[in-house]
C-alpha cells in the first residue's frame, strides 16, 4: 500500500484520483443508507433502479464544487463538501429512526427545543453508527497524509466541465424516469418519502429548501383577494350543527387534557391479562361520555404543536417544519379569541419551559390570556419530574388552585408530558409490568401510558373536589402516535397481526373523549381527525362556526365529512384508504386492483384531500386571515399578553 502511494503515477497523486474515490464512496454509502436505513416503500425495477441512481448524479454534482478551488484548497473543499453530506445524511437517520420523517429546513431552526431533547437523541443513537464516518476519516487522511502528493495546479476547465454535464445528464436522466413513474411529483410533493425515493437524500434537501423559500414568500406576495377562494371553499363545506347536540354544554368551562402520544390501541387493551388503562376504559362507558374509537391524529412535523394547532385553529399544520415555530406572528382566529368575546377566560398549564415550541409566542396570538409554564410549578423535585417537564400526577396537583382561581366560565388546557419516548419511567411510580417484546421503546410504553391513566383518574377526583366537574366540558385527546412504523415488528407482536401499511394507518387513531354533563355518551364510530375538534367544541357550546375559516367539520352533525386526511397527502374513510399512493378497501384491508369501480371514487377524495391541504396552507403561509375579520368578532391583540411570572396574570 506504501509502495502503491509513493507511486508518482499513482491516481490518489491526481485530484481526479482522490474525486472520483470520493463520489464512489459516497454514492455506495448513501444507497446502504437509503436501502436500510429509510422505509421508502420501493417496488419494481425501476424504483429499485432510480435509488441506486439518484445519489450518483448527487455525489459528482455537489462533490464538484471543489473544482472551484486550486492548489490544497480543492482538497480542503472536497473533504468539506464530504462530511457536510455525511452529516446531512446521518442527522436524517437518527431523525427517521423517531420521527419515521426526514429533516426540513424548518426543522433545523426549531433550536428552542433542542436543549429538552438530549436524552430523546442519546436514545436514537446506536453503536454501529460509527460506520457512516468511517469513509469521512478516510477522506481526512487523504487530505492530510504527506505520502500523498498533492497536484496544486486548478483543475482543467474542460475536465471540469465534462463531469459537470455527465452529473447533470444523470440528474436530468433521474428526474425524467421518475416522472415517467409517478407523475407530478414535485408538484404534488406532500410526502417527503417519494422524493428521497425517486430523487434521493441530496436533491430532497434542495426541493425542501426550495419549497421552503417559497412558503416564506407566500405571505409578502398576499393580497386581500386571496381569502375569496378559501372563504368560498369553507363555507360550501360547512356543516351544520346537529340540533340534538348544539348548545348541550353552553356557558361550561372547558378543560382539555392533552395526552402525550398515546394511541388508542391502549383504550381496552390487556397486557398480560391486565388492563393498560382501567380508568380510561372506564370513561368510555360512561353516560355522559361520548367516545370517538375513529378519531385520528393529523399532525406531520410539528408533532404535538401541530396537535396544538389544529386543535385551536382548525387549520392544519405545515407540510415542513412547525407553525408553531415559523407562523407565531400570524393572525389567527383561534378558540380563546374567539370564546373571549362570550365571556371565556383563557388558559394554558404546561410542566414545561414556556420557549419549548415557542409557545410563549404564539399563545399571544391565538389571544390565551394566562399560560401557566414551568415558573409556576415546583420543579426542584427531581422524582417529580419526567425529561420534558412535570409528570403528570404532580403536575395536575399543583395545577388545581391555578385553575379553580381563574374567572368562569374558562377555557383551558393541561398538557401532559410523562408518556413521551423513550418511555423510561423510575420503576417505582409504576404499577404495570413491561411488555416483553424485546422492543425497549414498545416494552416500556405500556408503563408510562399506565401512570398517565391514573394521572387521569387523579385529575377527575380533583375536579369533582373542587366542584368544577358538574359546570364543565371536559375533553381528552392524543395528540399523535407514541410508537412509530420502525417498531412494527414490535407492535405487530402487540396487537397480533402484521402491521400492513394499511394496519399501520388504523395505528393512527388517538383517543378522543368529550365528558357533557347532562349529554347522553357512548361510542361514536364517526371518522374524524384533529381539525374537527375546535367546529365541534363550539357548537356544543351554542356557537355557530359558520363566518370563522375553519377545515374541520362538527363530527356530530349530520353533514359531517368523514374522510380524514393526513399530512402526506394520505387518507382515512369509512370505505377507501390511501396510503402511499395505493387505495385500500376498509373493510378488507386488501389493495384495490386497476380494475376497481371504486379507483374513480378513491382519486376524487384523493383530489379533495388535496386542495384541503393547498387551501389550508395558503391560510397559514400566507397570514391571510389577516384580510378578513369576521362579525362582531374581535381581533387579537398580541401586546396585551405577558406571561411572565413576574406579572404574576396576564393583562387582559
Amino acid at each position: 500500500m506504501k509502495n502503491l502511494i509513493s507511486k508518482k503515477d499513482n491516481l490518489l497523486n491526481k485530484f481526479i484520483g482522490i474525486y472520483l474515490l470520493a463520489v464512489v464512496m459516497l454514492w455506495i454509502k448513501t444507497y446502504i443508507t437509503q436501502t436500510t436505513q429509510f422505509k421508502l416503500g420501493v417496488e419494481g425495477f425501476l424504483q429499485h433502479f432510480l435509488l441506486l441512481l439518484n445519489p450518483l448524479g448527487s455525489a459528482m454534482l455537489f462533490l464538484g464544487i471543489s473544482f472551484l478551488f486550486k492548489g490544497k484548497r480543492k482538497y480542503t473543499s472536497l473533504v468539506v463538501v464530504y462530511t457536510l453530506m455525511s452529516i446531512l445524511l446521518y442527522a436524517n437517520v437518527v431523525y427517521y429512526r423517531f420521527f419515521s420523517d426526514f429533516i426540513t429546513l424548518p426543522t433545523v431552526t426549531q433550536t428552542q427545543n433542542f436543549g429538552d431533547l438530549g436524552g430523546s437523541v442519546l436514545t436514537l443513537i446506536k453503536p454501529f453508527d460509527i460506520l457512516f464516518f468511517v469513509d469521512v476519516f478516510v477522506m481526512f487522511y487523504l487530505r492530510f497524509s504527506r505520502k500523498i502528493q498533492k497536484d496544486s495546479n486548478r483543475f482543467g476547465y474542460k475536465k471540469a466541465t465534462a463531469i459537470i454535464t455527465i452529473a447533470l445528464a444523470i440528474s436530468i436522466l433521474n428526474l425524467g424516469l421518475a416522472e415517467a413513474d409517478r407523475p407530478q411529483l414535485l408538484s404534488r410533493g406532500f410526502d417527503r418519502n417519494y422524493i428521497v425515493k425517486y430523487l434521493g437524500m441530496y436533491n430532497y434537501t434542495i426541493y425542501d429548501s426550495v419549497e421552503t423559500m417559497k412558503a416564506t414568500s407566500q405571505r409578502a406576495l398576499a393580497d386581500s383577494s386571496d381569502i375569496t377562494e378559501v372563504m368560498n371553499y369553507t363555507k360550501s363545506n360547512y356543516a351544520k350543527p346537529n340540533e340534538e347536540y348544539f348548545g348541550k354544554a353552553k356557558g361550561m368551562n372547558v378543560i382539555y387534557l392533552h395526552l402525550e402520544s398515546f394511541q388508542n390501541f391502549l383504550i381496552n387493551y390487556k397486557l398480560n391479562g391486565e388492563e393498560v388503562t382501567p380508568f380510561l376504559n372506564s370513561l368510555a362507558k360512561d353516560k355522559n361520555t361520548m367516545y370517538f374509537d375513529n378519531f385520528f391524529h393529523q399532525t406531520g412535523q410539528g408533532k404535538t404543536s401541530d396537535a396544538e394547532f389544529m386543535l385551536e385553529n382548525s387549520l392544519f399544520g405545515l407540510p415542513q417544519g412547525s407553525a408553531y415555530i415559523t407562523k407565531a406572528q400570524n393572525t389567527y382566529q383561534a378558540a380563546p379569541s374567539i370564546l373571549k368575546d362570550y365571556g371565556y377566560t383563557s388558559a394554558v398549564f404546561h410542566g414545561n419551559n414556556g420557549s419549548f415550541w415557542n409557545r410563549n409566542e404564539i399563545y399571544k396570538s391565538f389571544g390565551f390570556e394566562h399560560f401557566f409554564d414551568a415558573s409556576y410549578y415546583d420543579t426542584g423535585s427531581s422524582e417529580n419530574m419526567a425529561e420534558y417537564g412535570l409528570l403528570d400526577k404532580p403536575f395536575f396537583k399543583q395545577s388545581e388552585s391555578m385553575l379553580s382561581s381563574l374567572p368562569q366560565p374558562f377555557y383551558t388546557k393541561l398538557i401532559t408530558v410523562g408518556n413521551h419516548f423513550p418511555y423510561k419511567m423510575d420503576q417505582s411510580l409504576v404499577t404495570i409490568d413491561k411488555a416483553n417484546t424485546g422492543d425497549s421503546s414498545v416494552d416500556n410504553y405500556f408503563q408510562t401510558a399506565r401512570y398517565a391513566d391514573e394521572a387521569i383518574k387523579q385529575m377527575f377526583n380533583q375536579l369533582k373536589e373542587s366542584g368544577l366537574y358538574d359546570n364543565s366540558m371536559i375533553v381528552l385527546y392524543g395528540d399523535h402516535y407514541g410508537i412509530s412504523d420502525n417498531h412494527n415488528d414490535a407492535m405487530g407482536q402487540v396487537i397480533g397481526k402484521e402491521i400492513t401499511p394499511y394496519e399501520n394507518a388504523n395505528l393512527q387513531r388517538v383517543p378522543l373523549f368529550i365528558h357533557v354533563p347532562g349529554m347522553q355518551g357512548g361510542t361514536n364510530h364517526t371518522y374524524g381527525g384533529q381539525t374537527d375538534l375546535l367546529p365541534t367544541l363550539l357548537h356544543l357550546l351554542g356557537i355557530d362556526t359558520q363566518k370563522f375559516v375553519q377545515f374541520g367539520s362538527d363530527l356530530l352533525s349530520k353533514e359531517h365529512d368523514e374522510v380524514v386526511p393526513f399530512r402526506n397527502g394520505g387518507f382515512v374513510s369509512p370505505t377507501i384508504y390511501s396510503v402511499n399512493g395505493k387505495f385500500y378497501d376498509n373493510k378488507t384491508g386488501l389493495l384495490l386492483e386497476d380494475d376497481d369501480s371504486r379507483l374513480e371514487s378513491a382519486k376524487t377524495m384523493k383530489d379533495k384531500v388535496d386542495l384541503k391541504l393547498q387551501l389550508s396552507d395558503k391560510v397559514v403561509n400566507g397570514d391571510l386571515l389577516r384580510f378578513y375579520t369576521p362579525k362582531d368578532y374581535t381581533p387579537v391583540d398580541r401586546s396585551k399578553y405577558n406571561y411572565s411570572k413576574d406579572e404574576n396574570v396576564a393583562s387582559k
